[in-house]
């Protein structure tokens, strides 16, 4: 057979070959396409729900470990231990809710009943007013002009708005309906990702290894990893600091001990921010119980929150993520930035995946 003879048999195989791949290319398309369109609907449908479902895969990697020694330790199901688990995260975070609430109703109860009197005798001009530094005079006489005769609240009333009033009570309302929602669908989220956190992650590996190899599984034990560290270093630290400074409110009879000790922990959460709670406590102790109480809460909680800033945390989130504080510490205040309370953890979790991809990098070789 001649070299003619046998052209036109090649080209009819080439020509199938290129057809094969021209439609396999049109395939792997058309998938990624349509892959594309069901992850940006889901998206789009779960919208609503994103930051619930965040703050339970965040809880469900937090207890992960104490919930897999306390089924291996007492035998019991993994229905049970989620739902008891569950149970124990709805309680830690209601908890301190429920007290500053009852606090709060209790305040408003005796506010209310000093309002009613007040605006029936008028406001006395407080003994604190007279010893401030400087204004002291100033602010007697605005308080005497407007506060001080009987009335005064109704006069003050009569220049409320009502119709934006009802608006931002609505508003309030709607609100908080909203953000007990996502809390319950929060929990929900939790109890099956405990329920079924075993059958989860080995999926989460498997898809990990296909689309990014053996590196994917290491990236994602990093993003675990600074997220427990996170909760160390920043929650449970920034509670011990709250019983610390609740410890010292009471002591220096400091008002609304609770709240402050509550608005302490809340604000040592971020970083830099206790001091702001720290000294509002201070400022309020120096104007009820006088200077000697706020320098002492000023002293203890200086104390307090550089030894947390400067030698727990940093050995807590440092030892976890392997990386450098300062990351920790930028993505921490940028995830507050961008995500308000979720970028707590959501901020180091990525800084510990892009720590994690240069080391990949910058370790291997270079192709020269």
């Amino acid at each position: 057979m001649t070299d003619s003879q046998r052209q036109p048999g090649l080209d009819a195989i080439l020509a199938q070959g290129a057809s094969l791949k021209d439609a396999s290319w049109r395939q792997l398309g058309a998938s990624a396409l349509a892959c594309a369109l069901l992850i940006g609907a889901g998206v789009y449908i779960l919208s609503g729900y994103l930051h619930a479902l965040a703050w339970a895969l965040i809880f469900a990697v937090a207890v992960w470990p104490l919930y897999t020694r306390f089924r291996r330790r007492y035998h019991v199901s993994s229905e049970v231990s989620a739902l008891l688990f569950t149970t124990l995260v709805g309680v830690i975070v209601l908890a301190p809710l429920a007290l500053l609430a009852v606090d709060a109703l209790v305040e408003l109860r005796q506010l209310l009943d000093y309002a009613r009197d007040a605006g029936e005798s008028g406001l006395p001009v407080p003994e604190a007013v007279q010893r401030l530094p400087f204004g002291g005079a100033w602010i007697a006489q605005w308080w005497t002009e407007n506060l001080s005769h009987a009335g005064w609240a109704k006069d003050l009333l009569k220049q409320v708005n009502t119709a934006s009033t009802r608006e931002v009570g609505a508003m309030v309302g709607a609100n908080a309906i909203r953000r007990t929602m996502l809390f319950i669908m929060c929990l929900l989220s939790l109890f099956f990702l405990l329920l079924y956190g075993e059958s989860v992650a080995s999926q989460s590996r498997a898809v990990s290894h296909r689309l990014f190899g053996a590196r994917g599984e290491f990236v994602a034990r990093q993003i675990i990893a600074s997220v427990r560290g996170t909760l160390n270093g920043l929650v449970l630290v920034a509670i011990g600091e709250g019983l610390v400074m609740t410890a010292v409110y009471l002591v220096t009879h400091t008002p609304h001990p609770i709240l402050f000790g509550a608005l302490t922990a809340f604000a040592a959460m971020i970083p830099f921010a206790a001091a702001v709670a720290i000294g509002l406590a201070a400022l309020v102790a120096a104007v009820t119980v006088g200077a000697a109480a706020a320098v002492i809460i000023i002293a203890i909680g200086a104390v307090v929150v550089f030894f947390a800033d400067h030698f727990v945390r940093p050995k807590l989130i440092g030892s976890a993520t392997k990386m450098p504080f300062i990351l920790v510490l930028l993505g921490i205040l940028g995830g507050v930035e961008s995500f308000e309370l979720l970028g707590l953890f959501v901020g180091p979790a990525i800084m510990a995946a892009l720590v994690s991809l240069w080391r990949d990098l910058s370790s291997a070789p270079a192709d020269i």
